[in-house]
């Protein structure tokens, strides 16, 4: 059970704070909702507390998390498969698995595949995509903004040439 304040991850979507623990009745049903502000494009989630569990929501990473993220990212690129559609699922189920260190990982592939061969439009949408999750996630682990998280990033991806 989180509580107003925290820091949260809801998979696919990113990070964000919950702001308050409302009961919305909903098609007929009530039930008890988190209500939580995403930092990036002010949009707000509702989500079911009984379903918590089932989605994945999970606590924000802490410094040493974010220093392992950071350590992923540096890193050269893992074997990726050079089937596009194969590529496009492996790495659809990475940022499907709520896993900020999976995302992180689809991150640097897509960004140093970019540079090396360039991506195809599915794969550059899935790339801002995971992007934005880590972002999302990163800004509120370091409690800086977004434009700065991403100036972080800029240099790491400027270094790996």
């Amino acid at each position: 059970m989180f509580n107003v304040g925290d820091k949260v991850v809801y998979p696919m979507h990113g990070a964000g704070v919950i702001e308050a623990i409302e009961e919305k009745e909903i098609m007929g049903t009530t039930k008890k909702y988190y209500i939580m502000k995403m930092p990036i494009g002010e949009m707000k989630v509702m989500i079911p507390l009984d379903n918590v569990s089932k989605i994945g929501l999970r606590q924000i990473i802490d410094d040493e998390g974010v220093n392992k993220v950071f350590t992923i990212l540096n890193e050269q690129h893992s074997s990726i498969s050079t089937n596009w559609n194969r590529r496009y699922r492996m790495n659809m189920e990475k940022i499907k698995s709520g896993s900020i260190f999976k995302v992180a990982e689809v991150v640097r592939n897509l960004m140093i595949r970019e540079r090396d061969k360039g991506l195809s439009t599915g794969e550059r949408k899935m790339l801002e995509s995971a992007k934005q999750i880590l972002v999302s996630e990163l800004v509120l682990a370091k409690g800086i903004d977004e434009d700065q998280m991403l100036c972080i990033l800029d240099e790491v991806f400027q270094h790996q040439k």
